[in-house]
């Protein structure tokens, strides 16, 4: 039997269309992408063409969006992620976004929010935890954010000083034959950071601040016999670090302190992954009281819409990797010979 096809036409007379659709149509893209149906804009319509049951879903979809978007709210690719997955209250979570101001860069004449509802629930367990995990693939936002809720906590004066660090560990290249000085040999490891910061503050106040002490960023190694009082310390690319420094920084906190570790457990560098400090952690200290971990996923991702898919590439074959170790499959000159396994 022929399944029919239906038509539905959806007005956005009224809404800004690049508020709603997105650059160059975006945020269409991933809900023809989600639902694999074509969806067609023309002037101030929106025209569905698919089964019932594909045009009731997306039409639930846009709906909700033109919502949003009718309060004048920007709708970013998380926002529509976060709608297509669904839950309750989904909607509210998105319209209160903007309330949520983490930091006002003076710099940028702007504050700084949450960009999408996972991002808005990693700012709130920061403020409602002394450690936060913040565990996902690159361009959710992790660091950038940690950055931003450090300098508000410092402006409110609940702390004192900033510690930024990170571990030092070579991907794939040699630091020994980087040129210059032991610092100099450094700064790219933390370059990221200064980077963080400067779009915040600017460079001027990112350097006065290392001067009068109130920042401090640092290799990770650098953090062993520290106590941190009245500090934000922020541990960044925390899938590098080793077991015992991740139990080193973390008993580095003192009175008053509070702490964010994020990183990918995709992209570990260090030589035996199995003793990545990040994933130990997860696993050791997940469920105590006054720790949240909170996951971000490739829907996270508000950098270009490349990087969603980037990631979902890798992703991929890192699993078809996994699943031919599993069954034992060595390819050899282009041939693939499957040997007995104990399963």
């Amino acid at each position: 039997m022929k399944r029919k096809i239906r038509k539905r036409v959806l007005s956005i007379a009224g809404i800004d269309p690049v508020l709603l659709l997105g650059v160059k149509d975006r945020n269409i893209k991933i809900i023809e992408e989600n639902f694999d149906q074509n969806i067609t804009v023309r002037g101030e319509e929106i025209i569905l063409t698919g089964s019932v049951r594909a045009i009731e879903e997306i039409s639930e979809v846009l709906e909700t969006l033109l919502r949003i978007a009718g309060e004048g709210r920007t709708i970013t690719e998380g926002d529509v992620m976060a709608v297509i997955r669904g839950g309750e209250g989904e909607e509210e979570k998105i319209g209160t976004l903007d309330e949520t101001v983490v930091y006002y860069s003076p710099l940028r004449r702007r504050n700084i929010t949450p960009r999408s509802v996972r991002q808005k629930e990693y700012v709130d367990a920061v403020r409602d935890n002394d450690v936060v995990f913040a565990i996902g693939p690159a361009g959710t936002g992790k660091t950038y954010l940690a950055i931003a809720m450090a300098l508000a906590a410092l402006k409110r004066g609940e702390i004192e000083k900033i510690y930024v660090s990170r571990p030092v560990v070579e991907a794939g290249e040699n630091l020994g034959f980087l040129p210059g000085d032991l610092q100099e040999k450094l700064d790219p490891y933390i370059r990221p950071i200064f980077d963080a910061l400067t779009y915040m503050i600017g460079k001027e106040k990112v350097q006065k601040m290392i001067d009068s002490g109130q920042l401090e960023i640092a290799p990770l190694a650098y953090m062993r016999g520290r106590t941190l009082n009245n500090a934000f310390a922020v541990l960044d690319e925390a899938q590098n670090s080793t077991i015992m420094q991740m139990k080193m920084f973390l008993t580095r906190l003192g009175v008053d302190s509070r702490t964010v570790i994020t990183g990918d457990i995709t992209q570990i560098d260090l030589a035996d992954k199995e003793k990545s400090g990040l994933v130990a952690a997860s696993e050791i200290l997940n469920g105590l009281e006054g720790i949240r971990f909170i996951t971000f996923g490739e829907e996270d991702v508000v950098r270009h819409r490349l990087v969603k898919r980037i990631i979902r590439a890798f992703a991929g074959m890192d699993n078809e990797r996994k699943n031919n170790n599993k069954k034992g499959i060595n390819r050899v000159n282009g041939s693939s010979v499957t040997e007995d396994t104990d399963e």
